[in-house]
């Protein structure tokens, strides 16, 4: 008979063939994919972006930034040719995003352990957990106050799992520490259960240099003269306002030429006008300020074009997530980010106002992270994890989304179109009336040919019921349990580890306890 006849059926295979075919799909390693390869949406037309385009000129030239407590600043735009009346900036048409055009279209964020090093710009694409909630919930002890555990906790998850690529910063604010030393801790867990990229801290400019001091302990001084190991999280008081906090931490940042993420935080009727165009136009004026410093500071430091906007519920004042509003914000700004020739960090993400991990958290989430994929952003916060407008980190959503990131950046690789995925040798092995389930090509094919979520219970009901009918969040609690006890940390030479211990210790012993 001959191989692969039509009339050969799997039973008749060489056991031993079958063995090996199967040996080989299971030793398949799951892709952790940072590329798209289907387009990004382009929401807008050449039209509606110059207008958005001209309207952050105006915004520049006529209201302008006010940079507070920041003499340095204010001297640098100066020099670059901007009006400074005061502590008042202003831009003549087109002057900020000339000081923008220094910034890298692309670059490298270097993680210690190369395999987990990654690309901001072009096609990539990197997720971040959540950031910055004082409250964490799980099903086994509700809602409560985060610790240096629960911060410790959630670095190994995002450490163990391929679906999200970068460490994040304060993933979540461990409240048992003090104010002014919980940097240390932070930064310390990032460098050492963790060898994913990550940022450091931003609330003083001492602070910041801690973190790049302790970054420099790993990846030597020399090293991050030319490259970046870490990014900083630059927030502005929109409307138009830069503290002197945020301004001093970015020069810090840039001097080191280490990333800065400029992300202005504009809910629409209350930090800007309620309308999108509207909060597109600031976000994009906004950030082009914070860029074009970090470029005077060092021309050519790697920034990211940012963004944190959200619309109100204008009856009750509530912040909303995943409304159609901010998803069109979030699909034009990654458009106006990248005629900036600049990275973009979304807005989106997977948030939510939801308390808890519902249907209405899920609903949000997925709705404000399908707009912020299918946009074209490069970065993506708060993919995993978010509950409570950024007040929670919920142990469980945090896997509900680490699933949905799965499952959505597997869709981004498209459809390959080519013979192997035509199959025709499947056709010739089954006859008509046939199955394909034990074909050469399903047994090459059958471990990854579909993505696999964590959670989803897809057996028979009588199954599902006599294990308790376990709902997707309490399946969850066990996967977040499991990656726990399962985590192994990242290999790192002990005595650079002790010498990271020794920095904390020392500088902690330098300050005085200080709870706010």
């Amino acid at each position: 008979m001959i191989q692969g006849s039509v009339t050969e059926s799997p039973q008749q295979r060489p056991k031993a063939q079958r063995r090996s075919r199967i040996n080989r799909a299971r030793s398949f390693i799951p892709d952790t994919y940072q590329q798209r390869l289907i387009p990004a949406y382009a929401l807008l037309d050449e039209s509606s972006l110059l207008e958005l385009e001209q309207q952050a000129d105006w915004l520049l030239e006529t209201v302008g930034m006010e940079f507070r407590d920041d003499p340095t600043a204010l001297e640098l735009f100066r020099q670059a040719g901007a009006a400074v009346e005061g502590e008042r900036v202003r831009f003549e048409a087109g002057l900020a995003r000339s000081l923008c055009s220094s910034a890298p279209r692309c670059f490298t964020l270097h993680s210690r352990n190369a395999l987990h090093s990654v690309q901001l710009g072009k096609n990539n694409i990197v997720l971040m957990p959540g950031y910055g909630a004082p409250f964490v919930n799980d099903l086994d002890t509700g809602r409560r106050y985060a610790t240096l555990e629960d911060f410790h906790n959630f670095v190994k998850l995002t450490y163990t799992t391929p679906h999200l690529h970068h460490s994040g910063g304060t993933v979540v604010e461990p409240v048992d520490v003090p104010v002014n030393k919980r940097h240390l801790d932070m930064t310390l867990a990032h460098l050492t259960l963790s060898d994913k990229p990550f940022m450091g801290s931003v609330t003083s400019q001492q602070r910041a240099e801690d973190s790049i001091a302790m970054a420099q302990m790993v990846f030597t001084s020399a090293f991050m003269e030319s490259n970046t190991v870490m990014q900083a999280n630059i927030n502005i008081n929109s409307p138009f306002v830069f503290d002197g906090t945020m301004s001093g931490v970015l020069r810090t940042y840039a001097a080191a030429r280490q990333c800065v993420c400029v992300s202005p935080a504009i809910f629409g009727g209350a930090m800007g006008p309620v309308t999108p165009a509207a909060i597109a136009a600031q976000t994009l004026a906004e950030s082009m300020t914070g860029i074009a410093l970090a470029q005077l500071v060092c021309p050519g430091c790697p920034v990211v074009f940012g963004s944190f906007h959200s619309t109100m519920n204008l009856r009750s004042g509530s912040l909303t997530f995943g409304t159609p509003e901010a998803n069109l914000i979030t699909m034009a700004l990654s458009q106006l980010g990248h005629r900036l020739n600049i990275p973009v960090r979304s807005g989106g993400g997977q948030i939510t106002a939801s308390p808890m991990a519902d249907a209405q958290a899920m609903t949000d989430s997925s709705n404000a992270m399908w707009s912020t994929l299918l946009s074209g952003a490069h970065q993506i916060w708060h993919a995993a994890g978010w509950l409570e407008g950024g007040l929670t980190m919920s142990y469980e959503k945090f896997i509900l989304d680490l699933d949905n990131c799965g499952a959505l950046l597997r869709m981004l690789q498209g459809m390959q179109v080519n013979a192997d995925t035509l199959s025709s040798e499947s056709y010739r092995e089954v006859s008509p009336g046939g199955n394909f389930l034990s074909t050469a090509h399903t047994m090459q094919h059958f471990t990854h040919a579909n993505y696999e979520s964590l959670l989803p219970d897809t057996g028979p009901f009588e199954h599902w019921q006599d294990k308790g009918s376990p709902s997707a969040t309490e399946r969850a609690n066990t996967v977040w349990k499991s990656m726990l006890n399962n985590y192994q940390p990242p290999s790192l030479n002990e005595s650079l580890t002790d010498d990271l211990c020794a920095f904390v210790k020392e500088r902690k012993a330098q300050q005085s306890d200080e709870w706010y």
